[in-house]
């Protein structure tokens, strides 16, 4: 690919922990019992593990390896908001993009304050600090849904402590409270989802990918692409390859713009965006892409990735767990910012 080299497919050994371990909630259970491991420690143990790699935080390198440092070294308060899935619609909202935010059905602090009469037959729940896809509830049928059921998740995720996450990505566990979010349930006319999530670095995008299926399996088909447009024959372990799709150029172009203008805050952001009826509807701002734990195919493109991310000074300590007083700080700079 770039510059004429050849990459070899060949990737390091490394512990597939998800087929070890399949149940999400045990896997959830053993992070947990280890949370008096400090994040420094933690993170170098996790990342030997699911990608088969010594972590070089001292000189990274890599992208995957920037993601730990990013972690570790750098702290913002505006992250902390921009995680949050509805305190994010302040921030768009003030660079002028309101527009582009999905119809919101309101945010509530209890699952006993969601009132099922008063949304459409179609919505989609959420927590306010999810991540990776999970706490996501897709109702395309309020007529054929247990809604019991969905409230017994719901109370599941308000009741969630501010405890160290298992990846250690910081934001999600700073002092904010989890909340549920009401949003229009957004389909395309052939029933599928496009999401296209752009790599941004120090304000512009370097690389997007397009990923078709994910409504069906949550897990879908990638298609990576450089920020001209050109494909590229990478591959993720978090997510199987897809076909190249014939996109429109101007929407990719105003995407492009956008995902500048959101990402120009943050030294490192992925901003994910959906097109419906020619409409560019914002999705959320990730700073942590799988947790960082996960291998390319080439591998190179992992140095591709981290070349193209000019890391900032550090502004934290990294090497011991951040008090709780810290992520009092940090919310209460939030509010500030909001």
């Amino acid at each position: 690919m770039k510059g004429g080299r050849l990459f070899c497919d060949r990737q390091p050994y490394y512990m597939d922990y998800k087929k070890i371990f399949k149940s999400r909630k045990l896997r959830k259970k053993i992070l947990d019992a280890l949370r008096f491991i400090p994040d420094k420690p933690m993170v170098k143990l996790q990342y030997r593990l699911k990608t088969g790699r010594k972590l070089n935080l001292e000189n990274p390198k890599r992208f995957t390896e920037k993601l730990q440092w990013y972690k570790l070294y750098y702290r913002d308060p505006l992250m902390a908001q921009c995680a949050d899935k509805y305190e994010v619609r302040k921030y768009v909202e003030s660079l002028g993009l309101g527009n582009i935010l999905n119809e919101c059905y309101g945010v509530f602090d209890h699952a006993e304050d969601v009132d099922f009469d008063k949304l459409p037959n179609q919505f989609v729940l959420k927590d306010t600090l999810g991540g990776g896809g999970n706490s996501v509830i897709i109702c395309k049928d309020k007529s054929k849904a247990d809604l019991n059921e969905y409230r017994r998740i719901m109370r599941k995720w308000v009741d969630s402590k501010c405890i160290p996450s298992g990846g250690r990505e910081w934001v999600y566990y700073c002092g904010k409270k989890h909340r549920v979010i009401a949003e229009k349930l957004l389909v395309c006319e052939d029933g599928d989802l496009p999401d296209y999530k752009f790599y941004c670095f120090n304000g512009l995008a370097h690389y997007f990918y397009i990923r078709t299926g994910y409504l069906n399996d949550h897990k879908g088909c990638t298609t990576f692409y450089t920020s001209k447009g050109l494909p590229l024959k990478v591959k993720v372990d978090y997510s199987d390859s897809g076909a190249i799709i014939d996109y429109d150029d101007n929407t990719i172009s105003r995407m492009k713009n956008i995902s500048g203008l959101l990402s120009k805050m943050f030294p490192h952001v992925r901003v994910d965006l959906f097109c419906v009826e020619n409409m560019i509807i914002f999705g959320e701002l990730t700073f942590f892409t799988a947790s960082g734990y996960f291998n390319f195919a080439p591998d190179e493109f992992d140095y591709e990735f981290g070349a193209k991310w000019k890391l900032p000074p550090k502004n934290s300590g990294g090497g011991v767990n951040l008090t709780s007083n810290y992520f009092c700080c940090v919310a209460d700079q939030c509010k500030e910012a909001a």
